[in-house]
């Protein structure tokens, strides 16, 4: 096989065209995402949020059959419902908001897994659970511009804010800022994003492509700014680097590509020069070893 029928005559077919533009989308607004989720140690709040969409899907299927706008749409409340809900409770009670979001989740996971029992078919929600990047549409495609341009715009206009309120949101708040807005803002345009991934992603994997960039590129960078930039690089690569390895292998397209990204991110893990596992054994060693001193 040459590099050209490897690489490029894949994306000779319609349906591969959306497949990489949608997962190139996902990775710009998600890997900007997942900066903040790791940075601001809400990743399992993350994890929450993706698997409480599974009750808003269930109950669109079952009030509106297999209609792919009432299915997002559901998906978006019950998000939202959970993001909100839980951020709503920590402040008008003594409960944590991890508590809080812990507690929401299962209440609607589980709410989704009695919902789903009553479904009359589950062929077609599988993919809402575990994506299907080759069966986007263009209508999933415009949806994922749409939330992706919308991730891009906010964090273009508020950059100044979510950096603040990620790093030292008591002086944020100080100074005037508007940090229960940013929070509030922040998981509302988290849960956008996780819907506009079902397609691609699916619910399970969806939160893969936010956090898995965002590690690994926290392993090599201490710029916030180089931080976002390398988490969408990584995204971006890993996504291409997918959907081949899917095309070529008969591989589940979502799962290749958190594959791909989990690659990348264990590669990260043992061998980032400053804070990788290998460069800490090395430098224990050192400690414990020192050179002996020179003679004459």
């Amino acid at each position: 096989m040459t590099l050209h029928e490897f690489f490029i005559a894949p994306f000779a077919y319609d349906f591969m065209q959306r497949a990489l533009f949608s997962a190139a989308l996902l990775s710009v607004s998600g890997g900007l995402l997942g900066c903040i989720l790791v940075l601001r140690r809400l990743a399992l709040m993350g994890d929450a949020l993706s698997h409480s969409l599974l009750p808003g899907v269930a109950l669109a299927w079952l009030l509106f059959g297999p209609s792919t706008t009432a299915l997002f749409l559901g998906a978006l409340l019950a998000g939202l419902l959970t993001a909100l809900g839980s951020a709503l409770l920590s402040r008008l009670t003594r409960v944590k908001e991890d508590a809080a979001f812990g507690s929401l989740f299962i209440v609607f996971f589980g709410a989704g897994i009695a919902l789903v029992s009553k479904l009359p078919t589950r062929l077609n929600l599988t993919h809402f659970l575990f994506g299907n990047v080759l069966g986007v549409s263009p209508t999933d495609v415009q949806l994922t511009a749409a939330v992706s341009a919308a991730t891009v715009l906010v964090f273009a206009v508020f950059y100044r804010a979510i950096l603040l309120e990620t790093f030292d949101p008591v002086f944020h708040r100080a100074t005037g800022g508007r940090g229960a807005l940013i929070h509030f803002g922040f998981l509302a345009l988290t849960v956008l994003n996780l819907v506009a991934a079902l397609q691609t992603m699916g619910i399970v994997l969806a939160l893969g492509l936010f956090l898995l960039p965002a590690v690994s590129a926290y392993l090599w960078c201490d710029s916030f700014s180089r931080l976002l930039l390398l988490s969408v690089g990584f995204a971006l690569v890993c996504s291409l680097a997918g959907i081949l390895l899917s095309y070529h292998a008969g591989l589940a397209s979502g799962a290749a590509i958190v594959l791909c990204l989990g690659g990348v991110f264990l590669g990260s893990a043992l061998f980032s020069p400053r804070y990788g596992a290998a460069a800490l054994v090395l430098d224990r060693w050192r400690n414990r070893h020192p050179p002996a001193p020179r003679r004459g």
